[in-house]
C-alpha cells in the first residue's frame, strides 16, 4: 500500500499494447515520479494464476490497472469459455493476488452489463442485465472483484477510441478512404470515450490517493448515436462522404447491442473530483494526431 506521499509508486498496467494501455505508456513519460511497469499479454498470461501469483509476490505493486479484456463482441458469442476465462476468471487471480499483496486493483469494464431498455442515463446503483456474452463476462469480472477486495475501483466505460489500435473512430475514417457512402446505424444511443482522457484521469485519482473506492462510471461528456459519431468524425476531417442513417435490424450482428447505454456520471465527479471533458472536444484533440 501507499506508506506515503513521498514513496516512488509502482503501478501495473496491463494490456499494455491496448488502446488504453498505449495512452498511459504515452502518458507515462510526464510521470517521472512513478515506477510504470508494463505488461502485455504475451509477457503476462493472465489465464495463468501461476504466471500472476509470482510477478506480484516479487514486485509488490501499489497499484494494478487492469486494461486487458476479451473484447471481441460478436466473436464471443461463439467463443464463451474464452471470454469468461479472459474478462472474468482472469480477472479473479488478479484480484486474488492484490488482496494477498495488499494493491489497489483498478479494473476496466463496459457499458454492455446493462441491457439498454432505459431511457435515461444508468447509474451505479442500477442492475444489470448484460444481453450478450461480452457484457456477461465483463459483470462476471467486476463480481469477483467486488466480493474479493475492499480496496478497488470499477471504472465502467464505453465506445472507447484513440489513434491506437482498432476503433469505430479509425475504421470510419478507413472505410471513407475506400467508399463514397457508408451506412451507420442511428439507434443505439451511448457516450464515445477518449481514452487518453480515461488514462489520465485514471492517474489524477492515483495522485489524489483516492480513497472512496468502488464502482464507478466513466465517459465524455454526452450522448449521441454511432450515426452522429461518424458524422462528426467527418466533418472535423472535412471528408466529404454521404452517411447513411440505418436502423439495428438492417445491419445485424451475431451480438446484440444495447439500444441506449449512456453512464451517469454523477458519482465520479463528486466523489473523485474529476473534470471530465465533452466528447467533441476530445474527438478533436484525438483527430489532431490521426
Amino acid at each position: 500500500m501507499v506508506e506515503s506521499n513521498n514513496k516512488r509508486l509502482k503501478i501495473l498496467i496491463l494490456g499494455a499494447n491496448g488502446q488504453l494501455g498505449t495512452c498511459f505508456q504515452d502518458i507515462a513519460k510526464k510521470y517521472l515520479y512513478y515506477d510504470f511497469n508494463f505488461k502485455t499479454s504475451q509477457q503476462l498470461d493472465l489465464t495463468e494464476k501461476e504466471q500472476i501469483s509470482s510477478l506480484f509476490s516479487n514486485e509488490k505493486f501499489d497499484y494494478c490497472i487492469n486494461c486487458a479484456a476479451y473484447t471481441s463482441v460478436d466473436k464471443a458469442e461463439t467463443d464463451q469459455e474464452n471470454a469468461f476465462l479472459v474478462n472474468a476468471e482472469a480477472v479473479r487471480f488478479l484480484a486474488e493476488a492484490c488482496k494477498t499483496t495488499n494493491t489497489i486493483l483498478i479494473h476496466i469494464s463496459t457499458d454492455f452489463v446493462f441491457d439498454g431498455t432505459k431511457t435515461t442515463p444508468y447509474n451505479e446503483e442500477d442492475l444489470p442485465n448484460p444481453i450478450n456474452v461480452y457484457g456477461a463476462s465483463k459483470l462476471k469480472g467486476e463480481q469477483y472483484v467486488q466480493n474479493i477486495l475492499k480496496q478497488y475501483f470499477i471504472i465502467r466505460t464505453s465506445w472507447v477510441y484513440s489513434e491506437y489500435g482498432h476503433n469505430f473512430v479509425k475504421t470510419m475514417l478507413r472505410l471513407s478512404a475506400e467508399r463514397d457512402e457508408l451506412n451507420v446505424v442511428n439507434d443505439q444511443i451511448g457516450s464515445p470515450t477518449y481514452a487518453g482522457d480515461l488514462a489520465k484521469d485514471i492517474l489524477q485519482i492515483i495522485s489524489a490517493r483516492a480513497t472512496h473506492y468502488g464502482l464507478y462510471h466513466y465517459t465524455n461528456e454526452g450522448n449521441i448515436s454511432w450515426y452522429d459519431f461518424a458524422k462528426t468524425i467527418f466533418e472535423i476531417k472535412e471528408v466529404k462522404i454521404k452517411v447513411n442513417p440505418i436502423s439495428s435490424k438492417d445491419y445485424p450482428t451475431p451480438a446484440k447491442r444495447p439500444a441506449y447505454s449512456t453512464l451517469d456520471k454523477t458519482k465520479t465527479k463528486q466523489m473523485l473530483k474529476l473534470n471530465i471533458r465533452d466528447w467533441r472536444y476530445s474527438l478533436m484533440l484525438s483527430l489532431n494526431k490521426i
